[in-house]
């Protein structure tokens, strides 16, 4: 899997993935540097190449002077995840986000909250692609996310290991006047379509973020941060 941009690979020499090789760019600047000494501290082979042949590898020019290539993203279960021992009782359920920057975004909030993991779906959904790494700043590296091929099995599980479901749909209950306690996990829909009608039947409650503009819907990553952040006012 190719890693671009500082932050990704950054993070990815954070973890213990087996790193092939980095290409940067001969003219170190800034953050660079810090990662040209910490391959070299894990004896990671560096290749330093013209500015040009960045560009050339590069998916979309945005590789910030660094490109690294490395074993591909492995993905938790879900029992993984319920068996983690962190202590956040929070997880985010994603249900049809097809767009990679959507996905890197939610990822990040899910790792900045401090959630114990994401599902997504194998089906109609974006993958964990190095666009969506780069797009996390790295978080991809420090959470685990589960590609499940049903939703509604991993749904039964998270319920029998005591969460509570809350689907985050414009319909639902003012989020600041609802009862939020337990464990939570968030269910966000797509861009479009929001939470399907047989993900939300399974859900215990729906909730909804108010709105004061003309605009009548967030970003779905936007309206994650704003919940997980609830979540965690109230405890």
């Amino acid at each position: 899997m190719k890693y671009e941009g500082r932050n990704s690979v950054l993070e990815l020499l954070k973890t213990d993935k087996n790193i092939d090789k980095i290409l940067i760019d001969k003219n170190l600047s800034g953050s660079l540097k810090v990662i040209c000494a910490e391959a070299h501290k894990k004896k990671i082979k560096l290749q330093f190449v013209f500015k040009k042949v960045l560009d050339k590898e590069s998916d979309d020019g945005r590789h910030q002077g660094v490109i690294a290539y490395a074993t591909d993203y492995e993905y938790a279960t879900i029992y993984d995840i319920l068996q983690s021992d962190d202590k956040s009782g929070l997880v985010i359920v994603c249900d049809g986000i097809e767009d990679v920057h959507n996905l890197g975004a939610i990822i990040r909030v899910a790792e900045c909250a401090g959630a114990n993991g994401v599902i997504i779906t194998a089906q109609n959904s974006a993958s964990v692609t190095d666009a969506v790494i780069r797009v996390s700043a790295g978080a991809a590296e420090h959470i685990k996310v589960a590609k499940i091929n049903s939703l509604v099995f991993a749904i039964e599980k998270l319920k029998q290991a005591g969460y509570w479901l809350y689907a985050l749909e414009a319909d639902g209950e003012d989020i600041y006047k609802a009862n939020i306690s337990g464990k939570v996990a968030l269910v966000i829909g797509g861009e479009d379509s929001g939470v399907r009608r047989l993900t939300r039947d399974k859900c215990d409650f729906c909730l909804a973020l108010p709105l004061h503009g003309k605009v009548n819907s967030l970003n779905a990553s936007v309206a994650l941060g704003i919940a997980a952040y609830e979540v965690i006012r109230r405890r």
